[in-house]
């Protein structure tokens, strides 16, 4: 899967919220200063062509739509961080976020949880 750019990724946040829209729709949800909408109407032509969108015509209007979900680009995407940034390594991972000083306990007995709850998944040979 090819990697996208801020706007690419700013584009997909909000087709991915609103599920369908037209160019128009998409410039309406960007925040302030907007680029012009030739700018927003090619890079949604960008993402068509990497298969990220596909498109309803309706008469010269075009209707866009993911094609790949929020939950497929953000596991691909994790995987090429984890590798690019820990070495592939969740305990390398783990131990960045242990150490980082900005969380909270309660953040970091949340975590401890829901490791906790997935040990036991695994170890009861109940994985989702």
């Amino acid at each position: 899967m090819k990697e996208l750019t801020k706007a690419e990724e700013q584009i997909m946040h909000l087709l991915w919220k609103k599920e369908r829209a037209l160019v128009h729709d998409v410039l309406e949800a960007l925040p302030e200063p907007r680029p012009a909408y030739n700018t927003v109407s090619t890079i949604i032509r960008i993402l068509e062509r990497k298969g990220f969108v596909g498109h309803k015509a309706y008469g010269k209007t075009h209707e866009y739509f993911p094609l790949i979900s929020k939950k497929d680009y953000s596991r691909r995407f994790f995987k090429r961080f984890l590798q690019n940034y820990f070495g592939n390594s969740y305990q390398a991972l783990t131990s960045f976020f242990a150490n980082e000083k900005e969380l909270s306990l309660q953040e970091m007995e949340e975590i401890k949880k829901m490791l906790e709850e997935q040990i036991d998944k695994q170890k009861s040979g109940n994985n989702e």
